[in-house]
């Protein structure tokens, strides 16, 4: 179909999400095959608003080279969540707006509740006999997409991760005399992939962070106290990572102790909370000095430690999914299929969207070790692949130079 292409981002973005843009919009706007490619600014919320720019300019001027190291969601994104009823009136509305751009090909660019969105539209397209073709790229720090080996922004927010979290290690360790305790919270709701990737920051065995904990094992205060008493003993100033999702195993999160949590649209707790819960606690019971730290946001929106394999992968992934449009897939996610640990190999591939959303990938049990509080040497030999290499960002004065959408 010589018919026109439209991309968008939802959700919250990562430090790669406009590497797999760039090559979603390079790819096209290099291929004769689409007479223009447009850009829905805040995902489908805004195309509904017609909010909707078109790319071509964005080559011209040299822009589209900056957007490929620059976080955030560069056109912008949402939490739109499309109705679960496919006769709603939304859907003729999306439909008709596609065919007054002409569009052929759709791509979005997301995590779970994106490919919720490439479901639902590729579903309806189906009843309508449209003959518009839908593809996801995924994109989540939480790496929590079934069917794929790992995800774009993942490596990235490793890296963040595991480098701070050693900063803050030897940070801690200054004091010899004076026994301490360091709480850092990182981010996974229900996934405790990221929180894992702290392992990394040791140097030896029984090195910082001693105890992790992640939100697949339910979260015992007593034990955790027991287990803080104990290491203590070993290391004096002790640093301690747990995921803000971390719960008692029965649907309480550990932040719910402190404060009621608000929803999202989509229904998700409002995480945040637990390091400062646990912070006052261990203060309270063992009288030392404690302090907690939220990594919070720059975990997904730092670029100073892109990892240049998730880089690569993440261009890659924008890149073949305009190829699997082309080869007349639809309803399908892009996936990472590893063929090897070292050296590290993987290709891509697709997998039905329908297979993907509204499901959440876990840490392997056998991957958590010591009763819950720490990660296993196979872990480190899936993840740190994704961390190698460095990518150089564009500065000026000093500064990161990002592109900017006016």
């Amino acid at each position: 179909m010589n018919k026109n292409v439209i991309v968008g981002q939802s959700g919250g973005p990562t430090a790669v999400i406009n590497a797999s843009l760039y090559g979603v919009i390079s790819e096209a706007l290099n291929n004769p095959h689409f007479p223009t490619v447009y850009g829905m600014i805040n995902g489908i919320e805004g195309f509904i608003a017609d909010k909707v720019m078109e790319l071509k300019s964005v080559k011209e001027s040299g822009e589209l080279e900056l957007i490929k190291t620059t976080p955030g969601s560069w056109l912008g994104s949402c939490r739109y969540k499309l109705p679960e009823d496919l006769t709603d009136p939304v859907y003729p509305t999306l439909f008709e707006k596609f065919a007054h751009y002409e569009i052929g090909y759709f791509f979005y660019i997301g995590g779970n509740d994106s490919m919720d969105t490439v479901s639902k539209l590729s579903r309806y397209a189906a009843n309508i006999d449209s003959p518009i073709r839908f593809i996801g790229v995924p994109k989540t720090i939480d790496n929590d997409l079934v069917h794929t080996d790992h995800t774009p922004g993942f490596g990235s927010a490793a890296k963040y991760v595991a480098t701070t979290v050693r900063e803050v290690a030897i940070d801690a360790g200054v004091y010899e005399n004076k026994k301490s305790v360091t709480i850092v919270e990182i981010m996974g709701r229900h996934a405790g992939w990221l929180t894992a990737a702290s392992v990394l920051a040791r140097k030896f065995e029984g090195d910082n962070p001693v105890l992790i904990y992640l939100p697949e094992v339910a979260f015992e205060i007593d034990d955790f106290m027991e287990k803080v008493k104990n290491a203590l003993k070993i290391t004096p100033n002790l640093v301690i990572c747990i995921s803000e999702g971390i719960n008692d195993g029965k649907g309480t999160f550990i932040c719910e102790h402190v404060s009621d949590v608000a929803v999202d649209s989509f229904g998700h707790k409002m995480l945040t909370g637990s390091g400062k819960y646990l912070e006052n606690l261990v203060k309270e019971r063992l009288d030392i000095k404690v302090r907690s730290v939220e990594l919070n946001v720059s975990q997904r929106c730092s670029s100073t430690m892109l990892s240049a394999t998730d880089h690569k992968e993440a261009i890659g992934a924008g890149t073949y999914s305009v190829a699997a449009a082309l080869a007349g897939e639809t309803g399908k996610m892009i996936a990472f299929k590893r063929t090897a640990d070292s050296p590290y190999r993987m290709e891509y591939t697709t997998v039905d969207v329908n297979q993907v959303c509204n499901q959440e990938k876990p840490v392997p049990s056998e991957w958590i070790t010591c009763c819950g509080s720490d990660i296993s040497d196979e872990f480190i030999t899936y993840a740190l692949p994704l961390i190698q290499g460095d990518v150089e960002v564009p500065k000026e004065n000093g500064l990161p130079n990002f592109a900017y959408r006016v």
